[in-house]
């Protein structure tokens, strides 16, 4: 299904350009480091000299787990809910760090458990995707069938590609929901063969028994499915359908020509599914920072990727991507405004 997307490579000869306007900035060569490498990145996806990241939108994807009955999480599914009606409410740390950047909020229902009050039911920023409420219990069945979990990916990548064809150039990626970090340790041991322990962190605020709990358990859902798994097979093994959607959301927004901002372990998750399966995606991606959540590091470092900023965070909710986005924004303006040697009257030192 994702290969369905069509995703255009970045054009050399647009590159050479960018790096070339970059290099005669009133600076040292690669004194900026990877604001550099950021604008050219920006620069060759749009083609331009002078190019924005700007307007912006986060697709904060909400959903529940069948896995969490098994004592996977120290919060019940109520709370995805719950959250998600306080982003509609504006009130979550998304919401402010978004309006703090100006960058718009759609709140997806990838597949709540719970029900909307009707006063919430037609929001404005709510999209809902009515695939189903959750996803079943991992240890006793598949979470998604395969057909659940190819409509997930689809609805996340049309809704990304809709964005970028209808004016969004950059994309953030976020997520709500309990027990997703035990899906995205399980997809990433099941994708990568990372190993599952090494995976296994406190998510929303398990202690330390209840992280080796969570391990025990994780390790018994993974039994099911021995050995590696294709990305689309592991989503569907061990869901969620917020982080099917987030992988489609990469590979649908790459398609379209946007840049997409990838938040923290989940959403790092999702993004190895997606490249995995689509590596072509890979230029038009951005990893916004480095979690707490111990797992985080590890498909990072799977990806062999670094992040642009380091803050302890593991909140999740696309706030690391929504405090990485100024740095963009930075190195879009960079390349455009930034004098050059000949426009500053400077003669360059031989």
């Amino acid at each position: 299904m994702l290969d369905d997307y069509k995703i255009t490579a970045l054009d050399p000869e647009m590159l050479e350009r960018v790096q070339g306007e970059i290099d005669i900035k009133t600076k040292p060569p690669g004194s900026l480091g990877r604001v550099e490498s950021l604008a050219l990145h920006i620069g060759a996806i749009q083609k331009t000299l002078n190019p924005s990241v700007d307007p912006a939108r986060l697709f904060l994807f909400a959903g529940d787990h069948g896995m969490v009955a098994e004592g996977v999480s120290a919060w019940p599914s109520e709370v995805t809910t719950l959250m998600l009606l306080n982003f509609l409410a504006g009130g979550a740390a998304a919401n402010v760090f978004a309006r703090a950047n100006n960058v718009a909020i759609t709140v997806v229902d990838a597949g709540i458990a719970g029900d909307l009050p009707p006063e919430f039911a037609n929001h404005p920023d709510l999209v809902r995707a009515s695939i189903r409420k959750g996803t079943r219990n991992a240890l006793v069945e598949d979470a998604l069938t395969l057909k659940e979990t190819e409509a997930a990916l689809t609805f996340g990548a049309e809704l990304a590609a809709n964005a970028v064809k209808s004016g969004t150039r950059t994309i953030l990626l976020g997520e709500m929901g309990i027990g997703n970090t035990a899906s995205a340790a399980l997809l990433a041991h099941a994708v990568e063969g990372i190993d599952l322990v090494s995976l296994t962190g406190p998510g929303a605020g398990l202690d330390p028994d209840g992280v080796t709990r969570k391990a025990e358990i994780l390790k018994r859902i993974a039994a099911r499915h021995p050995g590696r798994l294709a990305p689309v097979e592991a989503l569907s093994a061990f869901g969620g359908l917020e982080i099917a959607m987030m992988a489609g959301a990469l590979v649908g927004g790459a398609s379209a020509g946007g840049i997409v901002i990838v938040d923290g372990f989940i959403a790092t998750a999702a993004a190895l599914c997606a490249l995995r399966a689509r590596p072509d995606a890979a230029d038009h991606v951005v990893f916004a920072h480095r979690s707490k959540e111990p797992g985080h590091r590890l498909i990072l470092d799977a990806l062999d990727v670094e992040p642009l900023i380091d803050l302890d965070l593991r909140l999740g909710e696309g706030t690391g991507g929504l405090l990485a986005f100024p740095i963009l924004r930075a190195a879009a303006a960079m390349l455009g405004e930034m004098a050059t040697f000949e426009s500053a009257g400077i003669t360059a030192k031989d």
